[in-house]
């Protein structure tokens, strides 16, 4: 089997706190996987592992098959993983097409060309283009990205997440602080703009994980308490103990956790 990203006794260290204890988790290509667990689990620092903002205590974090840990975050998101994260985070005085295209640049090829006119780039603004529609903000061109409600920052955020072609995503709470109707449309999002690439997202809505992932993993104080589908995870007692509770049952009526 094809592993996009391999977890190998991973552990993350403070001084002497120690927060990440030992995680081994091995996602196939192509897999949606909700990360879930209480307040303080470990859950953002294993995403900073994963994406090179932190370096482990020891272990390894291996992407496509490569060993990516000791490498810096823009090495790593060009080898293919992207991520999103908690605080929207955008160009606000840029326009929605302007975020996108810087997004695209790069996985172009176009680097540190500054004699090119970015109005030439035809691949560039066709591919940005195109990423506008993905997003559904295709009427928000030449809006400025400050200018947005809050849902459209976060569609324009997880535009520019994709925009450079990653094969492995990670988004860190997408639908935070959304409505329950803004919440349905960005998990539909979602699905959509990550088909056929391996995901990895952060959640605390239960109707958002158990709607959205293949797999679900949960972590308790920095350890990987189990690892299953959907329905595995729901009726296991192990977790209801640990931190879903009564929660599980009410998961399909999106309630949150």
């Amino acid at each position: 089997m094809s592993y996009a990203l391999q977890l190998k006794d991973l552990r993350k260290s403070f001084g002497k706190t120690e927060i990440i204890r030992g995680i081994d988790l091995a996602i196939p290509s192509g897999e949606r996987v909700g990360i879930i667990g209480p307040n303080g689990a470990g859950k953002s620092t294993l995403f900073n592992l994963i994406s090179g903002r932190f370096e482990p205590s020891s272990g390894e974090v291996l992407l496509n098959g490569q060993r990516i840990n000791g490498k810096r975050p823009f090495e790593i998101n060009r080898l293919g993983l992207s991520r999103s994260f908690q605080i929207t985070n955008i160009f606000p005085k840029l326009s929605v097409f302007e975020n996108l295209r810087c997004g695209v640049l790069w996985s172009l090829g176009y680097k540190y060309s500054f004699w090119k006119f970015l109005a030439d780039l035809k691949d560039a603004n066709d591919r940005t283009d195109e990423l506008m529609e993905m997003v559904k903000l295709e009427k928000k061109h030449d809006v400025l990205a400050m200018n947005l409600t809050y849902a459209e920052q976060r569609a324009l955020e997880i535009g520019i997440t994709i925009a450079g072609g990653a094969s492995v995503i990670l988004l860190d709470e997408p639908t935070a602080g959304m409505s329950k109707s803004e919440t349905g449309r960005f998990v539909k999002l979602i699905k959509d703009v990550t088909v056929g690439k391996t995901l990895l997202t952060v959640e605390h809505d239960m109707g958002v994980v158990f709607g959205l992932a293949d797999k679900i993993a949960v972590v308790v104080y920095g350890e990987l308490l189990a690892y299953d589908t959907p329905e595995a995870v729901r009726s296991d007692a192990r977790v209801q103990e640990a931190y879903l509770g009564s929660s599980i049952a009410e998961s399909q009526g999106g309630g949150h956790a």
